[in-house]
């Protein structure tokens, strides 16, 4: 139903990988093993969507990448409906949304109170890992979800496991590894803080709401009606 709308099944693929995964940059052969469809059908449906404008590409290490455009003009109204069709069709198109799929692999390895990717992620050579996790995990859990990351990506993946103690002290000495980490372009996938805080905030609207307005019948005051004797 959707691919009669966006065209054809491998725009729309394209289109929800992008828009479910905006400031990843991804190039074609990636793309194509994403996506799961013929090289020459992904080249000439980025070549349109170049063309309208919802992508946009730029060249390193004499690779092309492409990336969502999110400065495009219908940007939002299009994650909109893309971040829905993955809610609605899972078995079709969930694995695009990346993201997501990274952090749930991450939350069974224990308690990870924050984690991120960066580096070759976001092109980002000095950042100097591509994978941050902090909280209190297994790391052969760890290590065995990066490995099927890299079989995926085909390339290594670096990554660096921080408890939440030793990561509040090297952030207080400004430490130059962590310094370097954070200061650097990122993309969220867990943020344990942030979440609470979201909860706590959704709670206090609801317990905030006015109560709701009796209902007139019942909150009418009750008349009592003297009997007159004859």
């Amino acid at each position: 139903m959707i691919e009669g709308l966006f065209g054809s099944k491998t725009r729309v693929k394209l289109l929800s990988l992008f828009l479910n995964n905006p400031n990843r940059q991804y190039y074609v052969r990636e793309i194509t093993r994403k996506v799961d469809e013929q090289i020459n059908s992904v080249r000439r449906e980025l070549s349109n969507l170049l063309t309208i404008g919802i992508v946009k590409s730029d060249s390193a290490n004499n690779k092309l990448y492409y990336e969502v455009n999110q400065e495009y003009e219908f940007y939002q109204p299009l994650k909109t409906i893309f971040s829905g069709v993955v809610r609605d069709q899972p078995s079709k198109l969930e694995e695009t949304k990346e993201d997501d799929q990274v952090a749930k692999q991450l939350r069974t390895t224990g308690s990870v109170e924050l984690a991120f990717l960066t580096g070759t992620f976001v092109r980002d050579p000095y950042a100097g890992t591509d994978l941050l996790i902090v909280g209190d995990v297994n790391r052969a859990r760890v290590a065995k979800v990066v490995t099927e990351m890299e079989e995926e990506l085909g390339r290594e993946i670096n990554y660096s496991i921080m408890s939440s103690k030793d990561f509040q002290y090297r952030r207080n000495l400004n430490d130059r590894f962590l310094t370097s980490v954070l200061g650097a372009k990122r993309i969220p996938l867990i943020d344990a803080e942030a979440e609470a805080a979201a909860r706590a905030r959704r709670v206090s609207v609801v317990e905030d709401a006015p109560n709701e307005p009796a209902d007139p019948i019942e909150s009418a005051p009750t008349r009592t009606i003297a009997t007159v004797h004859k």
